[in-house]
């Protein structure tokens, strides 16, 4: 009897054994450089539990004491496999080996946290390296460019790096490199964004189904996080092309401890064009961006990092000689700068606590001289951001993750800044409008395993925005979950509200440079959301295609736009009765947006790429336009087609093309013409028409966006010649942009022709051949 208690005494103690957890944790990094890698999967397959590395690479695994095998994986690496014996709480960091270029990329088994394994939906991951093999306007990778290439996601118009999501505006859009916000991302008028691919380690975006921790705006989140350097070698990236050269050089400042990253770009057309110029005299654009980043290891727990972004376009015109003097200019930018801390308060509660300053101005300066007479102006405005935020990964158990936190940022705006004087009329006018919003928010969100099959993410965000002595606090419930009913497909679901705190104004609608920031007020609410989707992905082919088809329903309220009438001159005439009352100049509306999404995307081996459709149909209503009745948003497109490929023909040879089409957009045309004399009411001032006389022609116009441009397609093509020299790999890249010259109209005019009225349309890029030469060292 004695010898049977002895033995269940011994059999309890290996039971209780049995039952102990305990905690793996660690850093996942690419080999070679110590680069953290984002999403990568760890997994123990004997217990079917895992997780993905956060944006940090970091990751944590509570699993029973026993021998454990560990998986980590990732697309575009080779799979790595480790086995510990799990006694007590480990740190254990693995390093993965990216793949040959050319070699097949097999995922192993059904460990590869894929879209069929998450509750996520519409969000799209977008390869770096993708980015830069697309063919591209005067061969400029942009990585605007390919997002707009993905279903849901329209571009404003040719050439425009404007992103209208499921029926949103470009205001709509958060937009964040390393946590800070970017207002504007618009190279060159908006033809190219202000994104070096180079500086870049990932890129995601989402367009519904929000988690908790994202918020401020109604149509998506384009994430992007900034490389780290490499921290074992220097290594880096030249480019030279038709429209600006490019820099990219990294290192390490302590081997493996920290290391830093800086990239640069600049045109040079300015320079090109006024060699040819005269003295005295000036012409031209430019444009360049800086990004640099460092960061530093404190210890096992604890770590630094300090990024940031500037960057300025400038155009301008100068006629100086003798006494005389005229000059304009026009200059926009932006400027971020994120100073970020990461800690460890255990092997299960991962922080990032991130300081960050983002601002944007727009500015134009006119000064003409002669010796009787002098008339300057000045206008600027802008926004600047003063923001923190501190976010928590807690790894409760392999059924439960949490993310919690709270953010708040302190709006600076400048809706107008202008000094006006003419020595002749006698004006001399000076305004100077700021105003002061802070705007906070607390998060919680929870991954929640419910069965292998079943899986939720719920979430709550509270949001508060302070203005004119106006508190708005918002709930905004989240809601996802993804139900696997076989190893390859997954339905899911997701519902998210939110609210969107501060409004564009922009010149032309287009996001382009001419905009301005303005915060919710008494009179004109915040702007909110309510958006439902529900879809399905697929693997097919042994995992190396993923199939997505996704529905979604978007209601929109309190959205706002000019008055009939207003824009963005009225807003800015100094000399204008009400020009500075921007309340009074724009009402508020609602807008319905739904349809179908499907995505057919490739990410490994030789051949890549995707094929997008979207379906969908976008509305507004105004109660003062279009006597109230619902109209057909600007940039509603039916449908919408995008077919992107890459394939690696050969160690030295890459092929690439995209083609896209659209349903053209709706604008509005005028259905009769009359002429009247020129007269200003809103203006004091007599203007040169009144003064000399003549007549304006005025449109009668029936419905808002009556009518419909032509549908857009394109085709570019492009072309790597790759070469392995002793110290750098060397690539020429050869495109073409719009290979078939097709005329897409850029915008529309009326003109009169032999004294009739002819509507004409203007096109500002056909066929373009472009190419650059490229090193990586």
């Amino acid at each position: 009897m004695l010898f049977d208690k002895k033995s269940s005494a011994q059999n309890a103690t290996k039971t209780a054994t049995k039952t102990n957890k305990y905690t793996i944790s660690g850093y996942v990094r690419e080999a070679g450089s110590s680069e953290p890698l984002i999403g990568v999967t760890v997994y123990a397959p004997q217990f079917k539990a895992g997780i993905s590395s956060n944006n940090y690479g970091f990751y944590s695994l509570t699993l029973p004491a026993d021998s454990v095998l560990l998986q980590f994986s990732y697309v575009g690496y080779k799979p790595q496999f480790l086995k510990i014996n799990l006694d007590q709480d480990q740190a254990l960091n693995a390093f993965l080996q990216p793949e040959a270029a050319l070699q097949e990329v097999e995922i192993v088994a059904e460990k590869e946290v894929r879209s069929t394994q998450t509750t996520q939906t519409s969000q799209v991951n977008i390869p770096v390296e993708m980015v830069k093999d697309m063919p591209a306007l005067f061969g400029e990778k942009d990585v605007i460019k390919t997002v707009q290439m993905m279903p849901g996601v329209q571009k404003g118009g040719e050439a425009s790096t404007g992103l209208y999501v499921r029926g949103g505006g470009p205001d709509q859009n958060l937009i964040v490199l390393d946590d800070a916000t970017v207002y504007n991302a618009n190279h060159v008028l908006g033809y190219l964004s202000l994104f070096n691919g180079d500086a870049l380690k990932s890129i995601d975006l989402t367009k519904g189904g929000f988690p908790a921790r994202y918020g401020g705006r109604l149509s998506s989140v384009l994430e992007m996080n900034m490389k780290e350097g490499n921290r074992e070698e220097f290594a880096g990236e030249a480019g030279i092309g038709l429209f600006s050269s490019r820099l990219v050089v990294e290192g390490p400042l302590k081997k493996n401890k920290a290391s830093f990253l800086l990239s640069a770009r600049r045109t040079y057309w300015d320079l090109l064009l006024n060699s040819f110029l005269r003295e005295g005299t000036g012409l031209g654009y430019f444009f360049y961006d800086a990004n640099a980043k460092l960061n530093y290891d404190l210890g096992p727990k604890d770590k630094l990092y300090l990024s940031g972004y500037f960057g300025r376009d400038k155009f301008y015109v100068k006629l100086n000689e003798a006494e005389n003097r005229d000059q304009f200019n026009t200059a926009w930018g932006n400027a971020t700068a994120t100073l970020r801390w990461n800690h460890l308060f255990s092997d299960r509660l991962f922080a990032n606590t991130s300081f960050i300053f983002s601002q944007y101005r727009f500015a134009i300066d006119y000064d003409f001289k002669i010796p009787d007479h002098q008339t300057t102006f000045l206008y600027y405005s802008g926004i600047r951001d003063l923001s923190l935020k501190s976010d928590f990964d807690y790894y409760l158990s392999t059924a439960h993750f949490l993310k919690f936190g709270f953010m708040s940022t302190n709006h600076y705006f400048t809706p107008n800044s202008v000094r006006a004087f003419d020595s002749s009329t006698e004006v001399n006018f000076e305004k100077h409008e700021t105003v002061s919003n802070l705007e906070s928010a607390v998060y919680i969100e929870d991954h929640f395993t419910v069965t292998p099959k079943i899986l939720l993410n719920a979430g709550l965000r509270l949001s508060h925005f302070f203005s004119e002595d106006k508190h708005y606090f918002n709930p905004e419930p989240r809601f996802s979950a993804a139900y696997r009913f076989s190893p390859n497909a997954t339905l899911k679901t997701s519902y998210a509200a939110m609210h969107q705190y501060v409004h564009l104004l922009s010149s032309i609608g287009t996001g382009q440079s001419i905009d301005l920031w303005l915060p919710a007020t008494n009179k004109v609410k915040p702007q909110q959301a309510h958006q439902l989707a529900l879809g399905v992905a697929h693997d097919l082919f042994k995992r190396k295609v993923l199939l997505e088809v996704e529905a979604y329903y978007k209601k929109m309220d309190r959205i706002i736009t000019y008055r009939e009438g207003a824009n963005f001159l009225t807003l800015n005439d100094p000399l204008a009765k009400n020009g500075m009352d921007w309340e009074s100049n724009v009402v508020s509306g609602q807008g319905w947006s739904y349809g179908l999404e499907f995505l057919l995307q490739k990410k490994t081996s030789r051949f890549t790429g995707w094929l997008g459709y979207t379906l969908s149909h976008t509305q507004h209503q105004f109660d003062s336009i279009n006597d109230g009745r619902k109209f057909d948003a600007r940039y509603d497109r039916r449908h919408d087609v995008s077919v992107i490929m890459a394939y690696d023909a050969s160690e030295k040879i890459k092929l690439s093309a995209s083609w896209v089409y659209g349903t053209g957009n709706a604008i509005t045309l005028p259905l009769a013409e009359y002429s009247v004399p020129y007269h200003n009411p809103d203006s004091e001032a007599i203007t040169p028409e009144e003064l000399l006389g003549g007549n304006a022609v005025i449109g009668e116009y029936g419905a808002r966006n009556n009518y419909r441009m032509p549908d857009y397609h394109r085709l570019d093509v492009g072309i790597q010649f790759r070469k392995k020299l002793k110290w750098a790999d060397r690539t020429w890249d050869l495109s073409i942009y719009n290979l078939y010259n097709r005329r897409n109209p850029f915008f529309y005019t009326l003109k009169t022709n032999n004294g009739k009225r002819e509507l004409r349309q203007t096109v500002i890029f056909g066929f373009i051949p472009s190419f650059s030469y490229n090193l990586k060292f």
